[in-house]
């Protein structure tokens, strides 16, 4: 692998780290309370499981960037990160999607399941999630990149033409 292509995607593991740290803190710090009819809810990740796997997500997603620029120096390692950037691709999709779906819900609402919009009460909580869902999506579309570069420097030799 080129010096330059590790350099490139290294840089992009360090952004992608960033992202799933940031996504961690705002998740794992959101919490708000409201007062409905003299009875106080208060709003915070742990109270939904999509929240939680969002969390466990960027953080298994997190240790194994650590973990991949650490290995990303021994050549040997490289079609087992290419195996596990798709993992930690996948994963982070999932766990976003699934936020995004109940952050959606806690938004808007369901009319048909007369589930009532949150935000309004708890908008302190419902703006750490957004943030927290957006760095998250920053880090899935990161680790998207690095797979395809990933995929590129293992099968650039496999298409290359031979004389």
């Amino acid at each position: 692998m080129a010096k330059s292509n590790k350099i490139f995607t290294n840089t992009l593991r360090l952004l992608a780290l960033a992202a799933t740290v940031v996504a961690i803190v705002f998740m794992v710090t959101s919490h708000d309370s409201a007062q409905v009819l003299n009875l106080t809810f208060t709003a915070k990740y742990s109270n939904t499981p999509a929240f939680k796997y969002l969390v466990i997500g960027e953080a298994i997603a997190g240790g194994y960037t650590v973990i991949s620029i650490i290995l990303s120096f021994k050549g040997l390692f490289w079609r087992l990160i290419v195996i596990l950037d798709m993992v930690t691709t996948v994963l982070l999709t999932s766990s976003i999607s699934a936020a995004l779906a109940i952050a959606q819900v806690g938004k808007k609402g369901n009319t048909h399941a007369g589930w009532l919009p949150i935000c309004g009460q708890v908008p302190d909580f419902c703006d750490y999630v957004t943030i927290a869902l957006i760095a998250g999506f920053a880090a899935a579309i990161i680790y998207f990149v690095l797979l395809l570069c990933s995929l590129y420097v293992v099968l650039s030799p496999i298409f290359v033409a031979t004389p």
